[in-house]
């Protein structure tokens, strides 16, 4: 019974939406704008509740939008497939060809917002990153289901009522229902924000510093932990270890945010640009 229902849930949706002369936008890239327009959405929202000016906001939003490519990028060259790219160096700024990964974009985010804090007064690290990770958690979701669309970052095979079958996969591999384990993901990033988002209402805009960034990487790493299970691994150099790559990336980020909202956040006040 549960595979008559699972072949019934087949996707293989061509990844262009159109194609207009040269033109040809991709459901990746319309979900990935879609992202960082939701985020500038949610910033407006968090810099107007904190009095600043939205200029500012929108030059943040431009560094973290770069910083998110270049560490997405640099991620998946330097973490995934490292020997591929010593031997291909022109192939490093190939993105159109595929190969983002999220913990290099989390890096390229972090070092983004020290340097955004040192250049804005009156910022600190803490306080901005607390207003990044919100719509970052909302953009996750946005570009986990844009690789659905693209039938990447799939699953081992499974039997549950969850599988689904990519027919744009070649040969046997996409004949048998797997994990679509990017929807996953994409769930546990809508699951964080809805906890972030109800921290920050509980504080009226204003959450202990720290207290939003520690949170999401401890929710955030924790649950990718557990998703790579049901994930084919995307480092082949990787696969007979314990823990595959995106495991080992996810423990110093749990780790580091338990630290943070343990021994480095009050939560008994509001931040200290608070009003009530």
């Amino acid at each position: 019974m549960i595979l008559a229902f699972l072949e019934t849930l087949k996707w293989g949706i061509d990844p262009v939406i159109f194609e207009l002369g040269p033109l040809a936008p991709r459901w990746y890239g319309l979900l990935f704008a879609g992202a960082f327009v939701s985020g500038y959405m949610f910033g407006v929202r968090m810099w107007k509740d904190s009095g600043r000016k939205v200029e500012e906001m929108e030059s943040v939003l431009t560094w973290i939008l770069v910083a998110t490519v270049i560490g997405a990028r640099l991620g998946h060259v330097i973490f995934y497939d490292p020997s591929y790219y010593l031997r291909n160096l022109g192939e490093v700024l190939a993105i159109w060809k595929g190969g983002l990964a999220s913990h290099g974009a989390a890096i390229g985010i972090i070092i983004a917002m020290y340097y955004l804090a040192k250049k804005h007064a009156n910022m600190s690290f803490w306080w901005l990153a607390d207003r990044v990770v919100i719509p970052t958690a909302v953009g996750g979701a946005f570009i986990r289901t844009g690789n659905f669309f693209n039938s990447e970052i799939y699953g081992h095979e499974t039997d549950s009522v969850f599988g689904v079958i990519f027919t744009n996969l070649p040969g046997p591999m996409g004949m048998v229902p797997r994990h679509p384990t990017m929807l996953y993901e994409a769930v546990l990033c809508i699951a964080v924000f809805a906890v972030l988002w109800f921290i920050y209402k509980k504080y009226k805009a204003h959450p202990p510093e720290g207290s939003l960034f520690g949170t999401f990487l401890i929710l955030l790493f924790t649950g990718r932990f557990f998703l790579e299970y049901t994930k084919i691994p995307q480092a082949n150099f990787a696969s007979d270890w314990m823990f595959n790559m995106g495991q080992l990336l996810s423990i110093p980020m749990v780790l580091i945010g338990i630290y943070i909202v343990v021994k480095m956040v009050d939560w008994r006040k509001p931040g200290p640009d608070a009003s009530i």
